[in-house]
C-alpha cells in the first residue's frame, strides 16, 4: 500500500494577528482563548458578558484588555477585527447577527445555528455584507483529515461505498449539563451531534457556495454548509 500523504495544514503561527473579540464567558470561551493564545499569535482585545461584572472578571482572569457589560458594546469597538460567538446555542444567530451588522468578521461556535434556516440566514447576512463567516468545527483542521481527505480524493481506497462510525459520550442527566436541556436546544431530539468525517448535512444546502460562509477545511480546501454538533 502507498505511504500516505503529509498533511497540508497551514501553520497557524503564520496567520495574520488580528484582534478578537469574545461574545459569551462561559467554558468554552475559556478554552478557544487558551488554544489560540497557545498556537498563534492572534490578540483578545476585548469580552462582553450580559453582566459588566463577570466580563470583567473574565477580561483580569485572561489578561483582556477590555470588558463590556453588553454584546452591543462590544461589536461597536473599532479596535475589534473578528468576533468569536461563545454564547449559548440559542443566542448565535442574534449574536452573529449582531457582529455582522457592525461589519464585523465572525467565527460561530458550533453549532452554527439551531437549524437550516439559521444557518441560511447567517450566510446569506455574511455574504450580502462581504464579511468573513466561519463555524467553529475544531476538528476539520486538524491534519489527520487533511490526510483523510487526500487519500479519499486520490483513489488509493478505491471506491468508498460505506463508511460505519460511532460515538458516545455520557452526561449525568442529575447534573443539568445543557446538553439535555430543550430550552438551550439541546436533548435527543434538538440537538444533533457530530457524525465523524462527514460535512454538510442538516445545514449543506443552506450555505451553497455564498462567499461569506466557509468552514475551511485542513489543507485549504473549502466546505460551505454546517456539520450539525
Amino acid at each position: 500500500m502507498p505511504a500516505l500523504p503529509s498533511p497540508r495544514t497551514p501553520d497557524p503561527l503564520a496567520a495574520p494577528t488580528l484582534n478578537w473579540g469574545v461574545l459569551g464567558t462561559g467554558w468554552i470561551a475559556e478554552r478557544f482563548i487558551g488554544s489560540v493564545r497557545r498556537h498563534t499569535r492572534q490578540r483578545f482585545a476585548a469580552v462582553a458578558s450580559r453582566g459588566a461584572a463577570r466580563a470583567e472578571e473574565f477580561a483580569v482572569r485572561h489578561d483582556i484588555t477590555r470588558a463590556y457589560g453588553s454584546y452591543e458594546e462590544l461589536v461597536a469597538d473599532g479596535s475589534v477585527d473578528v468576533v468569536y460567538v461563545a454564547t449559548e446555542h440559542t443566542a448565535h444567530l442574534a449574536c452573529a447577527r449582531l457582529a455582522l451588522e457592525a461589519g464585523k468578521h465572525v467565527l460561530v461556535e458550533k453549532p452554527l445555528g439551531i437549524d437550516a434556516a439559521q444557518a441560511a440566514e447567517i450566510a446569506q447576512l455574511a455574504s450580502d455584507r462581504g464579511l468573513f463567516c466561519a463555524e467553529a468545527l475544531w476538528t476539520f483542521f486538524l491534519p489527520r483529515f487533511d490526510v483523510v481527505r487526500q487519500v479519499l480524493d486520490s483513489g488509493m481506497l478505491g471506491e468508498v461505498r460505506s463508511v460505519l462510525a460511532d460515538m458516545g459520550e455520557y452526561f449525568d442527566p442529575a447534573g443539568g449539563h445543557r446538553i439535555l436541556r430543550a430550552d438551550l436546544a439541546g436533548g435527543p431530539a434538538a440537538r444533533p451531534r457530530h457524525v465523524p468525517g462527514v460535512t454538510g448535512d442538516v445545514g449543506a444546502e443552506s450555505g451553497g457556495d455564498r462567499p461569506g460562509f466557509r468552514r475551511a477545511a485542513s489543507g485549504g480546501g473549502e466546505r460551505a454548509g454546517r456539520t450539525p454538533c
